[in-house]
This record gives structure tokens, sequence and C-alpha cells, in this order.
């Protein structure tokens, strides 16, 4: 099904990096999402760690670059 949407400038490059990190992680560990060798639990797991690191980028961040007062 072919669609005439065309995505703004900010979607089309989240699509792009979606893109290219399927490419490296298929390129890095050989497989991709479609695989079925991980129980419920393991992708858990997987997205767990995956949401820690998040977190962890996050407060580096704020650690960088603390925010100003409010109505300072």
């Amino acid at each position: 099904m072919q669609s005439s949407f065309q995505p703004d400038s900010i979607v089309q490059a989240i699509v792009d990096k979606f893109i290219l990190r399927a490419q490296k992680g298929k390129e890095k560990y050989g497989t991709d999402m479609d695989r079925n060798d991980l129980n419920t639990n393991q992708w858990i797991e997987h997205a767990q760690d995956e949401l820690m690191d998040g977190i962890i980028y996050l407060e580096k961040l704020k650690k960088d670059f603390p925010s100003p007062p409010i109505g300072g």
C-alpha cells in the first residue's frame, strides 16, 4: 500500500535513525527484531536494560547542563 504522506524533516530524521540502528544491530548481532529465540521475560530484560541506559544518559545531561531556576 503506497501512501502520498510525506513526513516532516523531524519525523524523517527519526525514521532514518531507526533504519540505521536496525542495520547496525543486524550487522553486530546477526539477527533482527523478527527473531524468536527469546521468551517474554528475556524481551522485558532487554527493554529494562535499554531504559536504564536512557535514564543514566539523562542524569548525565542534567549534571552537565543544569536548568536555571524558574523565574530567574
